[in-house]
């Protein structure tokens, strides 16, 4: 009994030893985010706490993160709707529709293959065809890539979710004259409700967080968060207090996301686990 006592609390000051570790890095940058130019490079711990990094990020004349911020939200918000309401639609139509037998296997396995692809070797032949058909360096070219690699993420939780429903539920609806539309949207739709809260915060931090297909797919007027923090990073100077702020402020969403949604996540991630 008491080798069990001592085992739980070696347990659990791994798990705490292990949450400082993950948790320091970002409270470090939280620190270095609130310090004078000069207080960073000496790398003392006695401060005076100042909100100059975040003023000159968000309000000097030169910055542009505001600007970033819109793009990203804008992306990240229309990609993930996109991404959300196809990737349902499929899953809807893979699980109740007639196939070919062969077909569901075949297009699920396409859409896995997509994303074991890396995606830094797609961004070469993406740059060429976007060029040529005039959606580089514009938002509606970087939604399409984002509802790209987020589909086949979407597709395979709401595969999921969407067979998990009674078919009965919607056969009864089908008797009582509903539509295929209205049997979609007022019986399916509400029961998978998880599995949209899920899907739509994974895929609004997948977008929020991409780097490689923005940096070269974008301009000056069309870079999101991900890409404006690495320009801080200059040839010549590296602006480590607005650095540390802007991965502050970029982290707010994907924090807030988590913390609201946190139970659908967990659940989408380990659904089946137990069956």
């Amino acid at each position: 009994m008491k080798n069990k006592g001592i085992t739980h609390i070696l347990l659990h000051l791994v798990i705490i030893a292990a949450c400082l570790i993950i948790v320091f890095p970002f409270i470090w940058i939280v620190i270095i985010s609130f310090k004078h130019a000069v207080d960073i490079y000496s790398g003392t711990l006695d401060f005076k706490p100042t909100f100059d990094n975040f003023y000159a990020l968000l309000f000097s004349a030169q910055g542009r993160f505001l600007n970033n911020l819109k793009n990203s939200i804008i992306v990240a918000a229309i990609s993930t709707f996109l991404a959300v309401a196809v990737s349902t639609l499929a899953a809807h139509a893979l699980t109740r529709f007639r196939w070919p037998r062969f077909f569901p296997a075949l297009l699920l396995s396409a859409v896995l293959l997509l994303n074991m692809i890396p995606r830094i070797t797609l961004v070469g032949p993406w740059y060429l065809m976007f060029r040529s058909i005039g959606l580089y360096n514009t938002l509606a070219g970087l939604i399409i890539l984002h509802l790209l690699i987020n589909m086949p993420m979407s597709i395979w939780l709401m595969l999921k979710f969407v067979s998990d429903v009674p078919k009965e539920l919607e056969e009864s609806a089908f008797l009582d004259g509903c539509t295929h539309q209205q049997v979609f949207f007022n019986v399916v739709v509400p029961l998978v409700k998880p599995g949209l809260a899920a899907s739509a915060v994974l895929a609004f931090i997948f977008s929020w967080n991409e780097f490689p297909i923005a940096l070269n797919l974008t301009g000056t007027a069309t870079a999101t968060v991900p890409v404006a923090v690495s320009l801080l990073a200059q040839q010549y100077q590296l602006l480590y207090g607005e650095m540390a702020a802007s991965a502050v402020l970029a982290t707010i969403p994907g924090v807030i996301l988590m913390f609201f949604g946190q139970k659908f996540v967990v659940k989408g991630l380990t659904l089946g686990a137990l069956k």
